[in-house]
């Protein structure tokens, strides 16, 4: 029998679990995923916990109950992997033999990798919310705090999901402002960006919003190190923010084992070709989510995006056909931009975002590059619909490409 091993039971490898062992046969073929632990996190979810917006069963689920019975679960650490011998080594001693691997090992933030960042003062004065027990600590602060100055750092790029601290700024700012301490919080976003995003576009809207609700930019910053004690962020240029409160977007990396491996860039991203999905180096071997270096945002909605042309390319590589070159980046995000409203951006890599409607051209319901409060329903509806459909692997009648109808220039 041969044996397809996928490499992380999240967003991305639970739906290409799914969707493979749907297509082929069991008699011929057995689904393998590898993960540490049996909990699955909603991430999109950890934004609104500092917030008390959403509690903590709301976002976790077994990743047993997320995949479909006939694919075989290993609970073990990932060791390292052989990809000129096709093998898996796993923590337990366990060897896996693969026809075809599949990498969706995500990304893992590492804050112990800048200087001083979890020395003292570490989930006392400095938080992050890209961990569960970095937004649960972030909601108690917040729940008990009465003013001063808050930074909002991104610490450098890539990061999961580009548009969460920006969400993060926003929904503080009305958090702040509902509990009557706005006048008595100063509220400083550092980014090592030139502005408050990656497209030109998208940047200059975000940053008029930042500047009419009294957010300073502060752009090119590239933070060196932390100073705990004195409360100062140190940046290699020598600019120092001081703060009262801290909450960081922490550096990001790719799985250690695949470092450990020699398979990745110095990052730990696994080169991987950007229209395809395989393996630069490897050929039966593939990559979506965060795990790859693509140039694109590394957010469950381009995962999503991704399967629809892996499983294609997956199936073609089995049957010894060229591979479709069909990705195009293509990236969908909702942002959160707090009292009630949020702002919906749709590009990919040769298209930046613009204004128009979504899905339905002329329609919407959904408003591109504009506050409404249908987007924000619209991204409180994603979490049923990650849940109940996306993680099944079942499909969604949004194409995996970016389509320009409803856009205009």
């Amino acid at each position: 029998m041969k044996r397809i091993v996928i490499l992380g039971g999240g967003t991305g490898g639970t739906m290409m679990a799914n969707r493979l062992v749907r297509i082929l046969s069991s008699d011929e073929w057995k689904i393998t995923v590898v993960d540490r632990d049996d909990l699955h996190v909603y991430q999109p979810g950890l934004l609104m916990l500092p917030f008390g917006q959403y509690r903590r069963d709301e976002l976790l689920k077994p990743r047993s109950s997320l995949l479909d019975p006939r694919v075989e679960l290993q609970l073990h650490e990932l060791d390292r992997i052989a990809p000129d011998e096709s093998k898996v080594f796993l923590r337990s001693g366990e060897i896996l033999h693969y026809d075809l691997l599949i990498v969706a090992t995500g990304a893992r933030i590492r804050p112990e990798a800048t200087p001083g960042l979890t020395g003292e003062g570490w989930r006392e004065t400095a938080f992050d919310f890209y961990s569960l027990e970095g937004a649960l600590a972030l909601e108690e602060k917040l729940s008990r705090w009465e003013g001063g100055r808050v930074v909002v750092n991104i610490v450098d790029m890539p990061i999961k999901c580009p548009v969460a601290p920006l969400e993060f700024a926003f929904l503080a700012d009305a958090f702040f402002t509902q509990r009557g301490l706005r006048k008595k919080v100063e509220m400083v976003y550092a980014t090592p960006l030139e502005g408050a995003f990656t497209k030109p576009r998208a940047s200059a809207a975000f940053g008029n919003m930042m500047s009419q609700r009294q957010i300073e930019v502060v752009g090119d910053f590239a933070l060196a190190e932390v100073d705990g004690e004195n409360r100062i962020l140190k940046a290699f240029d020598g600019r120092e923010l001081a703060y009262d409160l801290l909450v960081t977007v922490p550096q990001h990396s790719g799985a250690a084992a695949i470092q450990d491996s020699e398979m990745g860039d110095e990052g730990g991203w696994l080169p991987t070709d950007k229209h395809t999905l395989q393996s630069l180096h490897f050929p039966n071997v593939f990559a979506l989510g965060d795990a790859t270096n693509l140039p694109a945002s590394k957010a469950g909605a381009v995962a999503h995006f991704q399967s629809e042309v892996l499983i294609v390319n997956v199936l073609r590589f089995i049957e010894g056909k060229p591979l479709l070159p069909d990705f195009d980046g293509h990236a969908n995000c909702f942002i959160e931009t707090g009292y009630g409203k949020a702002m919906l951006i749709d590009f990919n890599y040769e298209t930046e975002p613009l204004p128009g409607r979504f899905p339905l051209p002329g329609i919407g319901p959904f408003t591109l590059l504009e506050e409404s409060e249908v987007n924000h329903w619209g991204k409180l509806a994603f979490k049923w619909i990650y849940w109940n459909l996306l993680l099944e692997g079942k499909d969604l009648p949004l194409d995996h490409r970016m389509l320009m109808a409803g856009k205009w220039a």
